[in-house]
């Protein structure tokens, strides 16, 4: 597992074992299958190009077993560790011998351009030869960051393949970190590490080796962060931690900064720190996040805002309270795969559903639109609303590529696909909570206990959730809890329990939107003469945003059940979908639809269009002009899931729509 948190002294939570629970079909089975057979693979490929990436080129320059200098991204070691952990995932589950043999021999050439004093990061190497780079010369360099993504996958290496050949290059670059920040703490001359992935990778040296060493270096790390002189908002260290009250500035580096200070209170009590924590998450999940789970709204922000005499830029930024734009929407992919990593450790240090309904919302939609249906193609960034022009340019572009300039996003999306199977089901010593819900068959052991639950069902599209239990070992008699988690998306729905044999019986139990976003507790008392059956109704609702967002005012959005959906051009005859309004008492109905080779539940209904005058003008380029309110017309409209937008060519697409109570037409 990616994150364990079984012998973590603060945890009240820890998920299972990669090796014990699989996804046996439906969405998340799909979508595993499509990463191991074409995203894993094609990511390969392009780090192994040397005119595309240069990654593993640079590899061999640095082991000195190639000519040349290095090119690419100074991330580019970090991103190829992030794809490794995307590999061994999907080899480990398929018995694919021949890719782990190839993850050995990439191994061996980390191994090979590895320093003798643990050092590792290919710009440095190479460029030291010839006076072109020195080592920590700018924290822009990223080389800490690396080493974070070194560490997090050795140690998944290892636990899933027993080997240490991994294990033993991380162990040696994190002794290279420790002597850095020993000195650092002599001589004052502290730099705070950009996105700092070492926090995570650090907690999970500790947890996979159990050595006190990597702990002690962690504590180290996010306390001399408050060393730093002339700290800067983009790097969340203008302020000491501590006085951390709301989530600004760059949002991959917030995000993990947050996921690593989480990883420590998860180890030791810091009741300080995890109050700093529960004032930024707040901030973030009541102020500051997408309705699709994206994260950092902003291409460029300026912080603090408003404030002229002192501010500072800061790229792809958390911007000030309730901005949240469409178009210019950034929520950079990596930024949300962190807040995924961020919520999962709060859910194991505090045991609260709304971890687990925020976890859910940026894996669905986000996160699942920053790929294509058939797993070869990424957005950097995720916008809300596509218009067919823009009159400004913009970085990036406005379809996914298979390839990008910052290829940072495609293996975090990668190893995130790879590993879902571990955040289906968190456990304690009493019995079993379920996180994301999908078809598949797990393993979990608590209290002497050794219980198989299997998941029938068809979410996110269903929310019907069958559950059936075998148990192979029990101490202490065969009684257990199943926590069932209620998303915060529910309006009504029924737990329902039935019993067969002497003990045959069923039970119900109602819900309503008081148990939404909360645990229902279930006790099994005879697991193999047992099911639970769950029934979320799922209805179309419309979402409408804080009164404070201004690009969302009197707009609203679609959502069924977990899904936010939106509209594409080719999805309503009309010339720009800037015309469609939305009625308040639309109905709308679901009907599969294929699109990109998958099959998803879209949903059809008729939206309003403004009527023409005869002889109206067209508004040109008048930036205002009179409001005429002529009548509407009816359009059939069909609406998809957010995440399976920009797979049929390049058009419009909204999910905020204007709203009207106009009953009739």
């Amino acid at each position: 597992m990616v994150t364990d948190t079984r012998k973590s002294g603060n945890a009240k939570l820890w998920g299972l074992p990669f090796a014990d629970v699989e996804w046996t079909g439906g969405f998340y089975k799909e979508r595993f299958d499509t990463c191991a057979d074409f995203t894993v693979p094609h990511l390969q490929r392009m780090f192994e190009s040397k005119d595309i990436s240069h990654v593993l080129e640079n590899f061999k320059i640095a082991a000195g077993e190639a000519e040349g200098e290095f090119d690419g991204t100074v991330f580019g070691d970090g991103d190829f560790y992030k794809w490794m952990e995307a590999a061994v995932y999907t080899a480990v589950r398929r018995e694919d011998k021949a890719l782990l043999d190839r993850l050995e021999e990439y191994i061996a050439l980390i191994g090979r351009a590895q320093q003798a004093d643990g050092y590792i990061s290919t710009k440095q190497i190479i460029g030291e030869r010839s006076g072109k780079a020195v080592r920590l010369g700018d924290i822009n360099d990223f080389e800490v960051y690396n080493f974070g993504h070194l560490f997090t996958s050795a140690c998944l290496y290892y636990r899933l393949t027993g080997r240490n050949s991994f294990l033993r290059i991380a162990r040696g670059a994190a002794d290279y970190l420790k002597n850095l920040y020993g000195d650092a703490e002599k001589n004052g001359e502290v730099q705070t590490a950009v996105c700092p992935s070492h926090y995570m990778g650090l907690a999970e040296m500790y947890r996979t080796t159990g050595e006190r060493k990597y702990l002690d270096l962690l504590k180290k790390a996010i306390a001399l962060r408050d060393s730093v002189k002339e700290g800067m908002d983009d790097n969340q260290d203008s302020i000491p931690l501590r006085k951390h009250e709301k989530i600004i500035g760059h949002a991959v580096r917030a995000n993990y900064l947050y996921a690593g200070v989480a990883d420590l209170c998860l180890e030791e009590a810091d009741p300080e720190l995890t109050e700093v924590l529960h004032k930024v998450w707040k901030s973030l999940v009541t102020q500051k996040l997408y309705i699709t789970g994206g994260c950092g709204a902003l291409y460029n922000g300026a912080s603090p805002y408003g404030y002229f005499f002192k501010h500072q830029l800061v790229h792809q930024a958390y911007g000030y309270e309730y901005q949240l734009p469409n178009v210019t929407a950034y929520n950079e992919t990596c930024a949300s795969v962190g807040g995924v990593y961020w919520a999962w450790r709060m859910l194991c240090l505090e045991k609260k559903a709304e971890y687990a309904d925020v976890l859910e919302r940026m894996v669905l939609n986000v996160n699942m639109a920053g790929i294509s249906m058939d797993g070869k193609k990424f957005f950097y960034e995720n916008m809300l609303r596509r218009a067919h022009e823009l009159p400004y340019e913009l970085i990036w572009g406005q379809e996914r590529a298979e390839y990008i300039l910052s290829y940072c996003c495609p293996p975090n999306l990668a190893r995130l696909l790879s590993q879902l199977s571990e955040y289906s089901y968190a456990v304690d010593e009493c019995g079993i909570y379920t996180v994301l819900y999908g078809r598949n068959r797990a393993k979990a052991a608590f209290s002497g206990k050794s219980v198989t639950i299997v998941q029938e069902t068809d979410y996110p599209y269903d929310g019907k959730i069958r559950f059936t239990f075998e148990t192979q070992s029990v101490e202490g008699g065969a009684e257990f809890d199943l926590h069932l988690r209620i998303p915060a998306w529910v309006r009504k729905g029924k737990i329902t329990i039935k019993k067969w044999g002497e003990a045959a019986a069923t039970d119900a139990q109602n819900l309503s939107r008081a148990q939404a976003g909360t645990w229902q507790t279930v006790r099994i008392r005879q697991p193999e003469e047992t099911e639970v059956l769950l029934d979320f109704c799922m209805e179309a609702r419309l979402t409408c945003a804080h009164a404070m967002v201004e690009e969302d005012v009197n707009q609203v959005a679609v959502e069924r059940g977990p899904l936010v959906y939106c509209v594409e051009g080719m999805d309503a005859d009309i010339e720009t979908l800037d015309e469609l309004l939305i009625p308040s008492d639309i109905r709308l109905e679901p009907e599969e639809f294929g699109i990109g080779g998958r099959t998803v539940l879209s949903m059809k209904g008729d939206f309003l269009k403004r009527r023409s005058l005869p002889g109206e003008e067209e508004p040109g380029e008048a930036l205002y002009r009179d409001y005429v309110n002529s009548g509407y017309d009816k359009i059939p409209v069909r609406l998809i899931p957010y995440f399976a937008w920009d797979n049929r060519g390049l058009d419009e697409m909204r999910i905020w729509i204007p709203v009207t109570d106009v009953q009739s037409v």
